[in-house]
């Protein structure tokens, strides 16, 4: 449960703040839009943001996802218009179809240190959590607590660490079918599936899984609005695996943009620290748990 301070100046700071991001979604509303896979032209005084329609929480058509928010935050501090450019593909394939392509120049929340791309500083630190309802009392942190492997139905995302947990705690195999029930049984094979987050957090809260297990910026904003009491914590236990490198389950998230825009992340460094208010504030008002660096 978050504390907040009662001194005069934290009152004032909170006060400037919501303030800000006011103004924010005022201008987020107002922002340019382009549905384009093709190059298109940018101004110098624009920010070319590349985003999917289809990618609630983070980003959709009428840019409400935080990171719809974020990005336009980023492009005020940097004196630019955000411009979103759109299609109508998942998340995943942003910087192959659209930032590879130069039909935009930036992408919102790549994991720090990015293969594909030029990532910037961190503007956020999260993690992978556990979902559960709040009466059940099930306060386990580490994924390979019997708290947690007592538990029968697991809820999680395709491709993710997540499933990896389910094999380790032999609970895979039970859940197979209910995993494929989340996606209408339709094949993963050959194309991207995936469920939803609000749908992950729907089934805990209506007794269907016992435990939703999911990267936090993809359920929190439907475990904070949802009617039934939850319970989301931090998952602390990375995932070992025998001669390689642990699957860590904290993240920095960062901006990408093209390997030759070296100028342009500089640009970016800077305004992430002139925006940091208003991105604080829009992470905390989504219910996003935000983790010390290094942590």
């Amino acid at each position: 449960m978050s504390t907040y301070a009662t001194s005069t100046a934290s009152l004032f700071s909170r006060l400037a703040a919501s303030a800000g991001l006011a103004a924010l979604i005022a201008t987020a509303a107002g922002a340019a839009t382009v549905q384009s896979d093709a190059p298109v032209a940018a101004a110098k005084d624009e920010l070319r943001i590349c985003a999917s329609n289809v990618e609630a929480p983070f980003s959709n058509k009428e840019s409400t996802g935080f990171e719809d928010k974020i990005a336009v935050a980023l492009a005020q501090a940097m004196g630019r218009k955000p411009v979103f450019v759109r299609n109508d593909k998942p998340g995943i394939y942003l910087v192959r179809d659209q930032l590879d392509k130069n039909s935009c120049d930036v992408v919102m929340g790549v994991d720090a240190g990015d293969e594909r791309v030029l990532t910037s500083k961190p503007y956020y630190r999260t993690s992978y959590v556990l979902v559960t309802k709040a009466d059940r009392n099930i306060t386990a942190s580490d994924w390979q607590d019997q708290q947690i492997k007592d538990q029968t139905r697991f809820a999680v995302r395709f491709y993710s660490p997540a499933e990896t947990m389910l094999k380790r705690i032999g609970r895979f195999e039970d859940n197979a079918a209910y995993m494929y029930s989340l996606v209408n049984f339709v094949s993963r094979r050959n194309q991207w599936t995936q469920v939803p987050g609000d749908r992950l957090v729907t089934e805990v809260a209506g007794g269907e899984a016992d435990v939703a297990i999911a990267f936090a910026p993809e359920v929190a904003r439907y475990v904070k609005g949802s009617a039934t009491p939850l319970r989301m914590t931090v998952i602390s236990t990375d995932i070992d695996r025998p001669n390689d490198k642990p699957i860590p389950m904290h993240y920095d998230q960062s901006i990408g943009v093209r390997k030759t825009d070296a100028a342009l992340i500089s640009e970016i460094n800077a305004a992430l620290d002139k925006a940091k208010p208003q991105i604080e504030q829009i992470l905390t008002d989504e219910g996003i748990p935000l983790l010390d660096p290094n942590t």
